[in-house]
Parts: C-alpha cells; structure tokens; sequence
C-alpha cells in the first residue's frame, strides 16, 4: 500500500511538471519561475507556516486545558506528522492515528489524544464550511461565472465535509449507540477470524470512548476553549486559502480581486479535499485548472499550479519526512534521560 500511495504521488509530481513546462502560451516556464516576485513567495512560505501553527496550537490549547504539559514544538511536531501521513495515505486516513500514536509517545493517554485529534477536525470542518458559506454568498455571481457547470462539485463537497461534523458529535453524545456498533463489528472479525481476542478489543473500545465522551462534555462546559479552536481553525484554514492568492501576484497577475480568488481556493478546497485518493491528488490539480481558468493568465496557469502545489502538498512531505525522523530522536533522547535517572536512583538505593 505504501509503494501504491508513493507510485500515485510519483506519478502526480510527473504530470504537474508536464502541465507547467508544456503550455504553448507560455515561452518560456523556467524565466517565468526565475522572475517571480520574491515578497511574494514570502508570503506564501508565511501562510503554510501560519497554517501549520495554526494547526499545532489548537492540539495545544486543548491539551493544555485538559492539564497535560506539553510545548508548543511538540505539539506543531503532532501537527507536521498527521499532515505527512494524511498527504501519503488514501483519504487521510492515516494522518489522525499517527497523531494519536504521537501524542501517547509524548505521555498523553490515547483517550485523549484522540479527542485532542477530533475536537481540531471538528472546529477545522466547521469552520471550513462555515467560511465557505460565507464567500460564497458574498461573491455569488462571479462564482456562478467563473464555475459555470460545476458548482454542483462545490455543493457535493460541501455536504460531505459538513456532514463529518454532526457524526462526530454522534459518536460522542449518543455513546451507547457507538458502543453497539463497535461490539457488532468486532464481532464479525471475530467470526471471521480476523480478530485474535475480541473482548480486550471490547474492553479497550469501551475505555476510549468512555474518555472520549468525557472529555467532550468537559469541553462543552469550556466555552472560551471552543472559542480558541474555533479561532485557530479560522485562522489556519484562511491562511490555507490565501495561498493561492500570493501565487496569483507572485506571477505578476491582475484584473481579479483577491476576494474572488481566496473565494474560489475555498470552494476548491470543499469540493476535492473529500477525494479518496493519497492528499486528494488528481481531484485538486484537476480542480485548479478548472476553477482557475481565466484567472491565471498568459500561460501561466500550469505553473501556477506547480507553485500552489508545492506550498500546499510537497512542501508537507518533505518536511513531514524530517519530522519523523526527529520524533525518533527525540524519544531516543528522552529515554536515555529515563534510563540515566533509573541507574542514578538505583545507586543510590
């Protein structure tokens, strides 16, 4: 599965090079990259940072309210691997497991940690289709203009991002009905003996949800740490937005306000992030060059895409990779220092 995932994002790394490097309107791609405005590409660096961050601080805060100490680092750390392996796997599936799995490395019970996981992807999905709304209705007419026959994409899009809310909320105010579910299925591996001990799985179900339900409850009697979720998550997303519109100026563009793109990036954003495949790939290049049809112009509209993509995908992976690695040293070191206390302790017993 994981040489699939990393043959597809091979293969779609190839075929964004092919589109920016081959359109006969633009003479030549490498000037056109060389003669980017610099500012600009500052900007854009300082939304996928501000992104990033963003992102990091609603695991903070919320661990943070819970009583648990954990820094700011560790917690952007937890942010850069779930997007790593969220852009790797297909439908970002592994993104928020890892995460979990990070943060019971750092001491945080997994009850916890993925509630500290599902309360970012609850204030992010709200927030997401929140802000979608909005632009939308505030630039209606040149979102119909623009979109054309496929604004049915946005709407599809949006429902299915919207929907993960209420579900999620499900799952934790309708405990009982979870709980059931659970047990059904595991007893169906279990008789499909895909499943080696069906009640410790039942056991460890019943205490995670039990954490997570609880913790859910206590958060809804924090009403100034759902307004920290809820504004990190808009500043996070809004800065995801607002990369394409930097990318816009970057290649000297103009006669397109920068509401109508940061409109149009959302709407894209909503309509391919759903797509089952390795960091939406194929739905979000396709999309771009759909949506941003007449925006990005003499040629340029193929790097355009390179440019966005790196900042919001590759970028991701690259630094994704070196973050694992220094989680790995980071354990290292921090079980030494457990080992070296030990022996101390043991001497002077």
């Amino acid at each position: 599965k994981k040489f699939l995932s990393f043959l597809f994002i091979a293969l779609s790394i190839t075929i964004v090079f092919f589109i920016a490097f081959s359109n006969e309107d633009l003479t030549n791609a490498w000037e056109a990259i060389q003669k980017m405005n610099p500012i600009w590409l500052a900007c854009i660096f300082a939304c996928w940072l501000l992104y990033t961050v963003a992102d990091g601080m609603n695991y903070w805060f919320y661990l943070r309210g819970q009583g648990f100490k954990i820094s700011i680092g560790r917690a952007i750390n937890v942010a850069l691997i779930g997007f790593y392996y969220s852009n790797i796997t297909p439908g970002s599936a592994g993104g928020q497991p890892m995460q979990v799995n990070s943060f019971r490395k750092a001491g945080i019970p997994v009850g916890y940690g993925t509630m500290a996981v599902t309360v970012r992807f609850i204030a992010n999905q709200t927030m997401t289709s929140v802000i979608a709304v909005i632009l939308y209705f505030l630039n209606r007419e040149f979102v119909h203009r623009q979109l054309e026959g496929a604004i049915w994409l946005v709407w599809i899009g949006w429902a299915i991002n919207f929907a993960a809310v209420p579900l999620v909320l499900l799952a934790a105010f309708k405990r009982n009905w979870v709980q059931k579910f659970a047990e059904w299925l595991l007893n169906c591996l279990s008789k499909l003996h895909l499943l080696r001990n069906k009640e410790a799985a039942v056991s460890k179900i019943t205490e995670v949800l039990d954490t997570f339900h609880t913790a859910l409850l206590d958060l809804m009697h924090s009403p100034v740490q759902i307004l920290l979720q809820f504004a990190c998550s808009t500043i996070g997303m809004l800065a995801l937005f607002s990369t394409t519109i930097f990318v816009y100026y970057a290649f000297g563009q103009s006669g397109t306000p920068w509401y109508h793109v940061l409109t149009i990036s959302c709407l894209l954003f909503i309509s391919a992030s759903y797509t089952p495949l390795p960091g939406a790939s194929g739905a979000q290049e396709g999309g771009f060059l759909l949506y941003f049809r007449n925006i990005f112009k003499d040629g340029t509209i193929g790097l355009a895409l390179l440019v966005w993509r790196f900042f919001t995908y590759y970028l991701y992976l690259i630094v994704g990779a070196f973050t694992i690695l220094l989680e790995k040293l980071i354990l290292r070191r921090e079980a030494g220092k457990r080992k070296k206390t030990e022996q101390e302790h043991e001497k002077n017993l």
